[in-house]
């Protein structure tokens, strides 16, 4: 097997077809052809399903597709892990990052790295910790910085502080009052993330154990989402985040104290069975540096040091 062949299956995969991919690849598409049938049967394995409509890869063929995409992004960023390893870091940065997080972080963040590390690059993707945790498993991620409910396992991770969550109310909601108990959130219209989702996952828990069903009216599948329907008046929402004066537009959003208290952690994370680049050390270095930063200045009042 040769780095070509892996090549021209994702290529024919990317495309859809033999036909298109022969013309990006610029390879004759009898060739193409042969060369992924001769894959096939090295493997031992059907990687395609060919029909007049195109191609689409089997289930092997969608395994062997992602090791293939991972096995062409590491050659790619080799010329720059050599050089970054040499001297100063150098090369791109795959960076998840929780939305709420993304609101207060990403910004400062990305300018302290064109400061600090001129020669990385990095890419930022937002979004909970399940739908980021197999894009960092299958290496298309390097570092994550992730709220989690509970520990998670197989993972390198770097507790940074702990968060409470707030239920946010419509700006004009006749309630004024600044802290609610469980079993009061149950009269209370709700707009919920969908499962699977670490917030959900941590209400669940807590609703169950205190016996409470919450008034649920709708399921979201973004932060942004649910700012919408709460500054809309339509629900209630509940997250990670206490203060909305660094969103525009949501300035008025009145957060509210649930006690008990339930806290989410936010940790930097990374595979543990793929040793980080020079570039992305360098760039978890300082997203921890920043995070330091804020504690040691204007720490947002939600924030908690995590217990030792």
């Amino acid at each position: 097997m040769q780095l070509r062949h892996l090549r021209y299956f994702v290529s024919i995969v990317d495309a859809g077809s033999f036909c298109r991919a022969a013309a990006i690849i610029r390879v004759a598409q009898p060739a193409l052809s042969q060369q992924i049938a001769g894959l096939e049967a090295r493997l031992g394995a059907t990687l395609l399903h060919r029909s007049a409509r195109g191609v689409c890869p089997t289930e092997v063929g969608k395994t062997f597709y992602r090791e293939a995409v991972f096995i062409l992004q590491r050659i790619e960023r080799l010329r720059g892990i050599v050089r970054s390893t040499e001297g100063e870091p150098e090369g791109p940065v795959g960076l998840g990052m929780s939305s709420t997080l993304a609101v207060s972080l990403a910004g400062p963040l990305v300018g302290a790295c064109r400061t600090a590390l001129p020669k990385v690059t990095l890419s930022l993707v937002t979004g909970d910790f399940l739908r980021i945790k197999p894009l960092m498993e299958s290496h298309a991620l390097d570092v994550c910085m992730v709220f989690e409910d509970t520990p998670t396992h197989g993972v390198s991770r770097k507790p940074l502080f702990r968060q409470r969550l707030y239920l946010i109310r419509p700006a004009n909601a006749d309630n004024a009052a600044t802290s609610v108990s469980l079993d009061k959130l149950a009269a209370i219209p709700l707009a919920l993330p969908g499962q699977p989702h670490t917030i959900r996952d941590a209400l669940d828990r807590e609703f169950g154990a205190a016996g409470v069903i919450p008034n649920c009216v709708a399921e979201v599948d973004t932060f942004s989402s649910m700012l919408s329907l709460v500054k809309a008046g339509v629900a209630s929402g509940i997250v990670p985040k206490g203060d909305f004066s660094d969103i525009p537009g949501y300035e008025g959003l009145r957060p509210v104290v649930i006690d008990p208290p339930i806290h989410l952690t936010a940790c930097l994370m990374s595979s543990a069975h793929m040793p980080l680049t020079s570039a992305a050390e360098a760039a978890s270095a300082l997203l921890a540096a920043q995070v330091e930063k804020r504690f040691g200045e204007a720490v947002p009042a939600e924030w908690e040091r995590v217990p030792i």
